[in-house]
C-alpha cells in the first residue's frame, strides 16, 4: 500500500535514497545501482516500488538536506579506520575483518595479482609447509621470473618435487584452481594482512628517530607526563646509533664499505668509546689509524653535525637491513631480513 509522505522525516533511509534516484533521472539511477551491493539493491528497489506520489516540495526538501549534509562534512579523509567503522554499520563484524584484511593485502585484483606482489622469501616460507602440487600451481600461475625467485628459495629435494609436479601439470581444473584461491585467501593472504598492520608505536618511534636530539628528548618528556607506557615503548622501539653495537662481524664490514669515510668520523666523534672501537676493530691497522687521526684532527664538533651523521649512518644500515646485507644480532628489536 502506498504513502503519502509529509515531510522528509516520515521517510525511512531506503525511501530517501529511492527519492534520491528517482530524482536523479534513470541514467544515473541506473549507474548508482551498478555500484551497489545485491541487498542494497534489493532495498532499494522494494522502496521504490512502494514508494507511491512524493510531492514536490518533500522531494526539495529531501535534496536540500542531502545538499546540506554534504556541506557540512567539509573537507573529508578517508582510512583504514573510518572504512573499518562504516561497515561495521551495516556487515557482521567477522565479514568486516575479513574484508579488512584483503584491502590490506598485497595490491592486485585478483588473488594471483596479490602473489605476485608479495616478498619471494614471505611467499617460500609459506609455500614450503604445503603439498608440492599446490605449490607447482601456485608458481605455474605467477610471473616466472617471481615463480624462479621463489623455487630458488625453497628446499633443494622439495623445489625438485615441485618442478617435476609442474612438468606434469596439465591445466589446473577450475574447482582445484577454486580450492588452492580459498586456501591462500583464508590461510595465507588474511595472515599476512594482519601481520604487516603497522603498531603505531612503530611509527611514531620512526618519526623520533628524525627528529633532532633537542626536540626528541623535549617531545619525549612531554610524551612521558602524558602516557610513561607510550614512551618508554616508543623508546624500546626507536633504532639509535648506539644500536649499530649489536651488528654482527659480517655486518660491520659491510657498512664500512657503504659509509662514507668522513660522515663515519663525525658520527664517531659524539659516540661513546665502545661503539668507536668496535668500527675500528672491523677496519685493517692502517685504516683504523687513519680514522683515528681523522677524528681527533676535527677538533670541536657541533653536536647538530655528529647527529646528522649518525642519522645519515643509521639510515644506511636500515638499508642494508632490509636488502638482506647485514642484521643485528641480539635485542628486542632485529635489523634484518626475514
Amino acid at each position: 500500500m502506498n504513502m503519502t509522505y509529509s515531510s522528509t522525516a516520515t521517510l525511512s533511509g531506503p525511501h530517501k535514497a529511492a527519492v534520491l534516484m528517482l530524482a536523479l533521472g534513470e541514467e544515473r539511477a541506473a549507474m548508482l545501482l551498478g555500484r551497489m551491493h545485491d541487498d542494497e539493491v534489493r532495498d532499494v528497489s522494494a522502496a521504490m516500488a512502494s514508494l507511491g506520489p512524493v510531492s514536490a516540495p518533500v522531494v526539495e526538501q529531501l535534496c536540500n538536506e542531502f545538499s546540506d549534509a554534504l556541506g557540512d562534512a567539509g573537507s573529508l579523509m578517508g582510512g583504514w579506520e573510518a572504512t573499518e567503522r562504516l561497515l561495521l554499520r551495516s556487515l557482521p563484524k567477522e565479514r568486516v575483518t575479513q574484508i579488512m584484511d584483503e584491502l590490506r593485502g598485497p595490491a592486485g585484483r585478483t588473488m594471483w595479482d596479490k602473489l605476485g606482489n608479495v616478498n619471494e622469501s614471505v611467499l617460500a616460507n609459506y609455500l614450503k609447509n604445503e603439498y608440492p602440487q599446490t605449490v607447482a600451481v601456485v608458481l605455474s600461475r605467477i610471473r616466472p621470473d617471481h615463480a624462479a625467485r621463489v623455487l630458488s628459495l625453497l628446499p633443494e629435494a622439495f623445489s625438485m618435487e615441485v618442478v617435476m609436479r609442474m612438468l606434469r601439470m596439465e591445466s589446473p581444473q577450475a574447482e582445484a584452481l577454486e580450492g588452492v584461491e580459498r586456501t591462500l585467501k583464508a590461510e595465507f593472504m588474511s595472515n599476512l594482512a594482519r601481520a604487516s598492520r603497522r603498531d603505531p608505536h612503530e611509527l611514531m618511534a620512526e618519526i623520533f628517530n628524525n627528529l633532532d636530539r633537542s626536540t626528541e628528548n623535549r617531545m619525549m618528556a612531554a610524551l612521558e607526563s602524558v602516557s610513561d607506557d607510550s614512551a618508554a615503548r616508543i623508546r624500546q622501539l626507536m633504532f639509535t646509533f648506539e644500536d649499530l653495537k649489536r651488528l654482527d662481524n659480517n655486518g660491520i664490514p659491510v657498512l664500512l664499505r657503504a659509509v662514507e669515510k668522513d660522515k663515519l668520523a663525525i658520527a664517531l666523534k659524539g659516540a661513546s668509546e665502545s661503539l668507536r672501537e668496535m668500527f675500528l676493530r672491523g677496519m685493517s691497522e692502517r685504516a683504523g689509524r687513519m680514522l683515528r687521526d681523522d677524528i681527533a684532527a676535527l677538533g670541536p664538533v657541533r653536536l647538530k653535525d655528529v647527529e646528522e651523521a649518525q642519522a645519515i649512518i643509521v639510515a644506511l644500515a636500515k638499508d642494508l637491513a632490509q636488502q638482506g646485507a647485514l642484521r643485528l644480532t641480539d635485542g628486542a628489536q632485529e635489523m634484518m631480513v626475514e
